[in-house]
């Protein structure tokens, strides 16, 4: 990476921070046979539909390395968080429908994988040896928390924390789905057992909110999940039509990771920090007024 501008003598300046990335380890020639045939699985039909046209040579808009401007931008923002206070981790419950409990996010970020508990390590690794001999690949479910986020941040309706969050996460594009706290076990719940108990000092008796009560922050961690889905470059031979709309067959080839975890952790972890930093920014903007 090379910063272009905003950075002198090791601190910001005030001006806008630009940096360049050379995508240079990239091999177009992989994506020849692409160009007629829709990917299963990936932006190809959708995009086309939108713009008349799309790009078959990888490394575009929906490719996975745009994710490294957000995981730029996420370093500063998290840099800006700390200053206040607030930190942020995140590890790995699940790969490939093997689930594990987080024993300590704090330190996931020294394990394989981010786990959540070293000891499901090798069952990952023997889940992940068993799909590539398939020639398939796997998903699995993050967890993003944010320690030390002070209470109020977030509007009551249209710029609703937990909201954005949300939206921050589903924007990556390995992403289809997001929970907050007790998230969908909130449903099986009765409401008496969701509610989380105010005590005295600030302090609540558990966390199901997530950090979050009608839409701005309650003062506790922020915990959310976000379930990413298996990568859909896959070499197993799948059904899809051509350009012309004629049935066809397609074997996706050339390098491409078996599961989106580890990769995407850092990326998750950005995206949060870039919504909080924007947060506690605006609410500073408020209480100056």
């Amino acid at each position: 990476m090379r910063l272009l501008s905003g950075m002198y003598a090791g601190k910001t300046t005030g001006a806008p921070i630009a940096f360049f990335i050379a995508n240079e380890d990239q091999r177009s020639a992989d994506y020849n046979e692409l160009a007629r045939l829709f990917r299963p699985g990936h932006a190809d039909f959708s995009y086309q539909a939108k713009y008349g046209l799309r790009d078959p040579r990888g490394g575009g808009r929906s490719s996975a390395r745009e994710t490294a401007a957000r995981v730029a931008g996420g370093a500063i923002a998290q840099r800006l968080l700390a200053s206040e206070g607030i930190n942020l981790h995140a590890c790995t419950l699940e790969i490939g429908g093997i689930a594990c409990e987080c024993d300590n996010i704090a330190t996931a970020g020294n394990r394989p994988y981010f786990a959540g508990d070293e000891r499901i390590v090798p069952a990952w690794e023997d889940r992940i040896k068993n799909v590539r001999s398939l020639s398939d690949t796997l998903g699995g479910i993050v967890q993003i928390e944010a320690h030390g986020v002070p209470a109020g941040l977030g509007e009551p309706v249209f710029g609703k924390l937990d909201a954005l969050l949300a939206a921050a996460l589903m924007s990556v594009g390995a992403v289809k789905g997001v929970e907050q706290g007790a998230g969908f076990k909130a449903a099986r719940m009765l409401g008496s057992e969701h509610n989380d108990a105010l005590l005295p000092g600030g302090r609540f008796a558990s966390n199901n909110a997530g950090g979050v009560l009608g839409g701005i922050s309650s003062g506790q961690d922020i915990v959310l999940r976000a379930a990413v889905k298996p990568i859909p470059s896959t070499a197993r031979e799948q059904k899809t039509v051509d350009t012309e709309g004629n049935p066809a067959t397609i074997t996706v080839g050339g390098r491409h990771d078996i599961c989106a975890i580890p990769r995407i952790v850092p990326v998750l972890k950005a995206m949060t920090a870039l919504v909080l930093a924007d947060m506690l920014l605006q609410q500073r903007r408020m209480e100056k007024k």
